[in-house]
């Protein structure tokens, strides 16, 4: 995880207001692409995260998603534990069951389950393979083949913009997103009640761990994100917007310029509570380094280059349980 970071349970229980709402049409239709780029560039550097609408994904598809979920986590566990992700080998896909990934080790068991895919691909690599659908559920991979479609079309469009905004051409990472790793994740979180402490919390406090994510939640809400002050702060939904951060990934291009933000969930709300993010990274084997953009004599680079697909699979060894065994055994 990045940085000192205050982790106690104090919240700050204000709206989400000092994250702005972008309005993408201008990118999404080419009509203003440089406006566009210029607002996420300014929250990039201030907050990190920000709420989309006019993002071009169909309301009905993300109905579907959730409705399929929905309906996955609601399956009997055994069925659930057919698709166990300590079971796919490289390709780290499937269920996770509860404990089983921890956001933040030192401190926290993560209170969720989830399901874990990408682009279904014959071959298996690191990241990449074969995606686990449940039997029981037939349409699953037509609806969130889908999904990722439409996820992947809105990132490419958003990374365009950050790259117009640090001064490099509007495809300038695309070189590097050839083959891109992609998670898409379906989270559930179950209410939590009673006395609730740091060491059990829905997701621990961290950094994403690749470029770019794409939030949907429920109506739910329990998303909290740490300001530059060191307060947690509520994200509440917004309907009809996701909510987009940058990762890790986008810090070390920047050269910090662009700083990735903490950010935890603590599902309070009496409800279960369903999310769907996307995470987009780099190539397996393209290169993180500082943009030329981002270096002067003033300011040298912070971050030596290294591999994208190793750093995150190193993440995962510090985060997934089955793999810490797999590394101990």
């Amino acid at each position: 995880m990045r940085g000192n970071f205050d982790r106690s349970l104090k919240t700050n229980t204000t709206s989400f207001q000092e994250i702005p709402l972008v309005d993408l049409g201008p990118l999404i239709d080419g009509s203003d692409p440089a406006k566009v780029a210029k607002e996420i560039g300014e929250i990039c550097e201030n907050v990190g995260f920000l709420y989309v609408k006019n993002h071009g994904v169909p309301t009905a598809l993300i109905q579907s998603a959730y409705a399929m979920s929905k309906a996955f986590f609601a399956l009997p566990m055994e069925e659930k534990l057919k698709l166990n992700i300590a079971d796919s080998g490289p390709t780290l896909r499937g269920y996770v069951p509860m404990y089983t990934e921890n956001a933040d080790p030192a401190n926290t068991r993560d209170f969720k389950e989830c399901f874990d895919f990408g682009k279904h691909e014959e071959e298996v690599s690191p990241f990449f393979g074969p995606n686990p659908h449940p039997e029981k559920l037939p349409r699953f991979r037509e609806v969130f083949d889908a999904y990722h479609d439409a996820m992947m079309a809105l990132a490419r469009k958003l990374i365009s913009a950050i790259a117009i905004s640090l001064g490099l051409p509007a495809d300038y990472f695309e070189k590097l997103q050839r083959h891109p790793i992609t998670i898409q994740r379906l989270s559930y979180y179950p209410p939590q009640t009673g006395e609730i402490t740091l060491g059990e919390i829905g997701t621990g406090a961290h950094t994403d761990y690749g470029f770019l994510t794409i939030l949907s939640q429920d109506s739910i809400g329990g998303l909290q994100v740490q300001n530059r002050e060191g307060e947690w702060v509520s994200a509440p939904p917004v309907e009809d917007a996701f909510i987009v951060n940058i990762g890790d990934l986008v810090q070390t291009f920047t050269n910090d310029r662009y700083v990735a933000t903490v950010h935890r969930v603590i599902n309070v709300s009496g409800n279960e509570r369903y999310s769907i993010p996307f995470f987009i990274d780099l190539d397996y084997e393209a290169v993180v380094e500082v943009v030329p953009t981002c270096v002067s004599q003033a300011k040298p680079p912070k971050y030596e280059p290294y591999v994208c697909g190793e750093y995150k699979y190193q993440k995962f060894l510090d985060t997934y349980t089955h793999l810490k065994q797999r590394e101990m055994a």
